[in-house]
């Protein structure tokens, strides 16, 4: 068994330091052992920002050193990915690759290599970033990788908070696998003036057993069994 839990922290447009001292706070008040972010967490959503230097995500280690988590953070990083970092108190790295990009995205980006999975505890984890989560090819070569939970960071306009929600439940489902969306709230870059949130976690069976709401700030966790 592993608790993860998924955080939607405030997010200050392109100021690195102040998101990774909100990511920071977020990690604490999860008490989990891993931490899933949305999508750019750390600049907000501006495609124009720059790779992120993981110099300034030491409040974000010293975190992660302190509870023992492993946080899954959205940002820009080399070679023109949208990426996920994963931090823990030994450090940072690139953990995945966005590969499914938007419109707008493939201007200023290029797409992944494919699907990745961490390990943590022994538990697998497959990792995704938004549209990620409405390709079905992603869900299935990513459970293919052998993995007990999909984890996605995702932002949403809010009168599509719905998608969220079918396309966790689609791939949980479809695949026998937990899966955990952390969504972005409150507003960002890019013409996303009011974001969803409703970030979530849902069983293999479907039924979600934690939701976050709409507020900035909001964290919420479950235990994922082994089912």
């Amino acid at each position: 068994m592993i608790t993860v839990a998924v955080a939607q922290p405030r997010c200050t447009a392109h100021d690195v330091a102040a998101n990774a001292a909100a990511h920071a706070e977020a990690v604490r008040a999860a008490a989990a052992r891993v931490v899933v972010f949305p999508e750019l967490s750390l600049t907000g959503y501006h495609l124009d920002a720059p790779e992120v230097s993981f110099d300034l995500l030491a409040p974000l280690v010293e975190a992660c050193a302190e509870t023992g988590a492993t946080a899954l953070a959205g940002a820009p990083v080399a070679q023109r990915h949208i990426g996920v970092l994963e931090v823990t108190g030994s450090g940072v790295r690139v953990a995945y690759r966005k590969v499914w990009l938007g419109p707008l995205e493939a201007v200023c980006f290029d797409p992944g290599p494919g699907p990745a999975a961490i390990e943590v505890d022994g538990v697998r984890l497959g990792l995704a970033v938004c549209r990620d989560t409405g390709v079905p090819r992603h869900a299935a070569d990513t459970a293919a990788l052998g993995v007990h939970a999909y984890l996605a960071g995702v932002l949403e306009h809010d009168v599509d908070a719905d998608v969220v929600a079918a396309r966790a439940r689609r791939i949980a489902v479809g695949h026998g696998l937990w899966v955990a969306v952390a969504s972005f709230a409150g507003s960002t870059g890019e013409g996303f003036s009011r974001a969803a949130g409703g970030s979530g976690i849902w069983d293999p069976s479907g039924e979600q057993v934690a939701a976050a709401g709409t507020a900035v700030g909001a964290v919420v966790s479950a235990v994922l069994d082994r089912r």
